[in-house]
């Protein structure tokens, strides 16, 4: 019986350093996503992403990630590409114009801020 009692305080031990060593793994963890999360800022009470300009970083890391994919696949396309496009590769419904609205002010915002260029025809290029 003494036997077992000092196998499960062995063990009880082991549990409390694994549980303090997970316990600093996550507090690491949650520091590096913040580090790396989009920055916010409240407009009208509302929490709201800050897409910074392409001058203002080097890396494009810094954008959230479904305009990181927005850029990937305009940067993939070999020629200026429409929404409806963007919006298939993303697996949006195209035949539907309110589904690809939101896209479309995505990928404004990302030309607007340097990421992308919007041409006068209303398709997006990659800016070199």
């Amino acid at each position: 019986m003494t036997k077992q009692l000092q196998e499960v305080q062995v063990e009880g031990d082991e549990l409390a350093t694994a549980e303090r060593v997970l316990n600093r793994l996550a507090k690491q963890a949650q520091a590096d996503a913040e580090a790396v999360a989009p920055a916010t800022a409240h407009v009208a009470g509302r929490a709201v992403l800050l897409i910074p300009r392409c001058s203002d970083i080097a890396d494009e890391a810094a954008l959230p990630g479904d305009y990181r994919r927005i850029l990937e696949i305009v940067r993939e396309a070999d020629c200026p590409v429409q929404v409806s496009a963007v919006g298939e590769q993303l697996g949006l419904n195209a035949s539907v114009r309110g589904k690809l609205e939101p896209l479309r002010a995505k990928m404004t915002k990302l030309a607007d801020r340097g990421w992308l260029h919007k041409r006068p025809d209303g398709r997006f290029t990659a800016r070199p």
